[in-house]
């Protein structure tokens, strides 16, 4: 005879009266009080579970901050070095600039005053050479004016004539002074100029030789050998008195 065992049943047992069917769910949980969650895999059982988790699952956390690096500091030497030397060079071409300029504008003001000096000094070397030439000049008409009196006395005639050239027409009351040793040179050179004037001839020994002295009613002319001598000696800018040693 077999035996079989068998099988437990189920009864369906009714639920009490006016109690509402059972749901599957007892309660609908809403989105907002859910924490972590993931969609189920079924590759995440049997030895499968390296695959990465879905976004959502676990917060990862956040990176640490990178540790700044350690400086080096011989790379720190040498840009500071190259720096230093950077502006040394730089500091060094603008003081260098700044000396140029400031040597040229000293050399610049040296150059102008000793110029200027140079200048002042050959001014001053031309007037003196200009000065001892005059006297150099005025020595040597002496001479000349001298000898030619000495040589040819009657050229004192000339002379008293120029004289009353030079006065007035209306001049009055002429006399005409000379020294004895001229009064008949002069009275035979210029007689034809002394009797249009009617003007006396007169010996003076107070009056040099070779000259005269024309008076009338309106003025004197001094004709003398020194007077004028010393106006030919003042337009070369000399003060050579007539009676001057040599």
């Amino acid at each position: 005879m077999s035996s079989s065992k068998s099988k437990p049943t189920f009864r369906n047992v009714p639920p009490p009266e006016g109690a509402k069917p059972a749901s599957p769910y007892a309660r609908f949980i809403p989105r907002e009080e859910l924490g972590s969650f993931e969609t189920w895999n079924p590759g995440t059982f049997g030895g499968q579970g390296n695959a990465p988790p879905q976004s959502g699952v676990f917060k990862t956390p956040p990176p640490e901050p990178e540790k700044p690096p350690i400086p080096d500091i011989g790379v720190q030497l040498k840009a500071a070095r190259q720096s230093g030397y950077q502006d040394g060079y730089r500091d060094g071409l603008a003081a260098l600039e700044q000396f140029k300029q400031s040597f040229a504008a000293q050399m610049a003001a040296q150059i102008g005053l000793l110029t200027n000096s140079y200048g002042q000094e050959l001014d001053a070397l031309q007037q003196d050479m200009a000065r001892a030439l005059a006297v150099s000049a005025t020595h040597l008409a002496r001479q000349i004016v001298r000898t030619e009196l000495q040589s040819r006395p009657e050229l004192v005639a000339v002379v008293a004539q120029e004289a009353l050239d030079t006065l007035l027409m209306s001049a009055r009351q002429i006399t005409v002074r000379v020294h004895p040793d001229d009064h008949p040179l002069v009275a035979q050179g210029a007689a034809d100029v002394l009797a249009e004037r009617g003007a006396r001839l007169l010996s003076d020994h107070t009056i040099a030789r070779g000259g005269c002295l024309v008076e009338s009613d309106i003025g004197v002319i001094d004709a003398s050998i020194a007077e004028r001598w010393k106006r030919a000696v003042a337009s070369l800018g000399c003060e050579e008195p007539w009676e001057a040693s040599e």
